[in-house]
């Protein structure tokens, strides 16, 4: 008996322990955008100072309680590794194709960026933490370079991960690596304007969504029994 790629099935005990390992994988793609979104939210709301409209997130990440949104991201981009290993093995199962490969690899690229956004702490931006001088530093640099690369990487997997689908979801995730990368762009300039600051939360929220989406059609797909890899 063989599975969708022509190799030999596994047992029945480790088929279905592999599935479950993937399909618990993908399940941190769905958790992970609202997990971030809900405790950078609680963040920006009760912080002295802190305004949507003109601050990045990344910001909450100095001061007395800067370890939050430290933790925030780590976690967050730990969530996305996970579910890029998961989406991963869900494509090998399921026969590979265009974007199977490298679709993940950028996925998991965006995870990492976010690890290492959270280990480099944005340097104070546009007034926040309030009174703390405008400053230049290497942790700030090491915040800029991996979170640069992260985003680079989310709007790449999102382009990649489109050559896999036809129809509706090649097209959203298409839209969503493009509007993510024109928001990313936005930011990218310093610029504090409410329209480019809300413009990326909506890319943002976009950009968790298409993950979510995918990481459920992957897990909808994952067969039970599944070849040995």
């Amino acid at each position: 008996m063989t599975g969708p790629s022509g190799s030999p099935l596994v047992g029945r005990g480790d088929a279905d322990r592999h599935a479950a390992i993937t399909r618990s994988l993908l399940g941190y793609g769905v958790l992970a955008g609202p997990f971030y979104v809900v405790v950078g939210l609680a963040q920006a709301l009760t912080r002295d100072g802190f305004d949507v409209t003109r601050h990045d997130l990344s910001l909450l990440a100095a001061g007395p309680w800067g370890w939050i949104q430290i933790a925030n991201l780590v976690l967050t981009g730990l969530m996305t590794v996970a579910a890029a290993v998961g989406m991963h093995r869900a494509l090998r199962v399921l026969g590979g194709g265009p974007g199977a490969t490298w679709g993940p690899r950028l996925v998991g690229v965006y995870g990492v960026g976010m690890v290492g956004a959270g280990v480099f702490v944005a340097d104070p931006m546009n007034g926040y933490p309030p009174g703390a001088p405008a400053t230049v530093s290497l942790g700030g640099i090491g915040h800029l370079v991996f979170g640069g690369l992260g985003f680079l990487g989310l709007v790449a997997g999102a382009l990649v991960l489109a050559r896999h689908y036809d129809g509706g979801m090649a097209w959203f995730s298409r839209v969503t690596g493009v509007l993510f990368l024109v928001a990313f762009a936005g930011i990218a300039s310093g610029s504090a304007s409410p329209v480019v600051v809300l413009g990326f939360w909506v890319a943002l929220i976009i950009a968790w969504t298409w993950l979510a989406v995918v990481s459920l059609d992957l897990y909808r797909r994952t067969p039970l029994l599944t070849p040995a890899l």
